[in-house]
């Protein structure tokens, strides 16, 4: 089955979390595709941010917005009529959700009710992909990946409030888009990687922190398995899951977005690929530091996104980690980043 991101042309989409790590990738592909993007993002700032450096913000309508204000949304749905909305804006670290998990509950669970209260109340929307994670599935630890069809129940309050928000969308579906007047999704995906992330806690951002002071990167737990993938590989399932449900509904459903089993790493052994590519004699150091609770071994089964749409993944783990090196050293130079991001997109494109 092939997927034309030339569907996406003049077609309107509203994304929450624009500004974010994953937002800032998918808005990028979506105007160079062509599309009238509706970015809707509290804004919250950081020191860097991938939005404000890559430049994409005047290609778009860039709202400022907090998902747990519902009038407003809905406010902002009347008023651009979106086709597609694809809903990303989450508080996404788990040490975070420790520190503040009621900020965390309200949300990303509240904030997906009051998406899909204005999915619901907007006569225009065709489809919905609610983006979720792969923590959303009781974790027991075991070897295999995870199912569809799995129990959804998340450890953390992060996790867990992920596994609520796939419960509400459910909900919603079944109560209120049975119509099929809304093709609604869900997509669960592993860890992220690529140019661009500066968020705390997270081991690609904190190599190149390390790696531009010169100092040596501290891993926390190398023995921990994940499933790491570049970035661009779930933007990529998230816009092709959104389009084919938009065409036919019979491709709703909820969907593991994830790498082969092979890309499934240790995080010492992906390190050890980052100091590879990077060099300058860089290195890394295990150091635990006794933090709360996070799974130690996950992993996701895509049999279902393969089967149903022939998808498969464009990059293997050593590429991605090429990508994320040749971005941040773009970056650390000076250099605009907008045109790495524009290559690396056209590259996978072309896989």
């Amino acid at each position: 089955m092939e997927f034309d991101l030339n569907f996406y042309k003049k077609k309107k989409v509203l994304i929450t979390g624009h500004t974010g790590f994953k937002g800032s990738w998918m808005t990028s592909m979506l105007v160079n595709a062509g599309a009238e993007v509706i970015g809707y993002s509290s804004c919250r700032k950081t020191e860097t941010r991938l939005f404000d450096i890559c430049g994409i913000k005047n290609q778009i309508i860039h709202i400022k917005g907090d998902v747990r204000d519902l009038e407003y949304l809905i406010e902002v749905f009347k008023t651009y009529q979106p086709e597609i909305v694809i809903h990303m804006a989450a508080q996404p670290i788990v040490r975070d959700s420790y520190k503040d998990p009621v900020g965390t509950y309200s949300t990303n669970v509240m904030g997906t009710v009051n998406i899909c209260e204005a999915v619901r109340q907007t006569e225009s929307v065709r489809s919905f992909l609610n983006v979720t994670t792969d923590k959303v599935y009781e974790n027991k630890e075991w070897e295999w990946g995870y199912r569809e069809n799995e129990p959804l129940d998340g450890y953390d309050p992060y996790s867990n409030s992920k596994s609520c928000s796939e419960l509400v969308t459910h909900s919603y579906k079944n109560s209120f888009f049975i119509d099929d007047r809304v093709a609604v999704s869900t997509a669960r995906a592993g860890n992220v990687i690529g140019g661009g992330d500066f968020a705390n806690d997270r081991i690609i951002p904190d190599c190149i922190r390390a790696a531009v002071k010169h100092e040596n990167i501290i891993v926390r737990s190398p023995f921990s398995t994940r499933p790491y993938q570049h970035v661009l590989e779930p933007i990529y399932a998230y816009l092709m899951i959104a389009a084919m449900q938009y065409q036919d509904h019979k491709y709703q459903s909820w969907y593991n977005v994830g790498p082969d089993d092979q890309d499934c790493f240790q995080t010492g052994a992906l390190v050890d690929l980052f100091v590879k590519h990077w060099g300058e004699g860089l290195k890394w150091v295990n150091k635990y530091d006794g933090g709360p609770h996070e799974a130690n071994f996950l992993k996701l089964d895509c049999s279902k996104l393969k089967t149903t749409f022939g998808w498969k993944p464009h990059w293997n783990l050593e590429t991605a980690i090429e990508k994320v090196v040749e971005w941040s050293k773009i970056w650390v130079t000076g250099d605009d980043v907008r045109p790495v991001m524009d290559k690396q997109i056209k590259e996978f494109l072309e896989v």
